[in-house]
């Protein structure tokens, strides 16, 4: 069985916690990021800014402007 990972999401294969959905919307995430619209995606966000964690895209947005 996999470990739980710093939030509850599980390990993979590689020992990398999961990251969250690409088709997830800002608006549903615990903490939206405010640079972005509330039906934004979080795949397009992560297109945008080139980041992958939900921390780094969002330290990157607040920069972008």
């Amino acid at each position: 069985m996999k470990e739980p990972g710093l939030d509850d999401r599980h390990r993979d294969q590689d020992g990398q916690i999961q990251q969250k959905r690409g088709d997830t919307l800002n608006k549903n995430l615990s903490e939206p990021i405010p640079q972005f619209s509330p039906n934004a995606r979080l795949d397009t966000m992560r297109e945008e800014t080139g980041k992958t964690s939900i921390e780094d895209v969002r330290r990157a947005a607040r920069n972008r402007k």
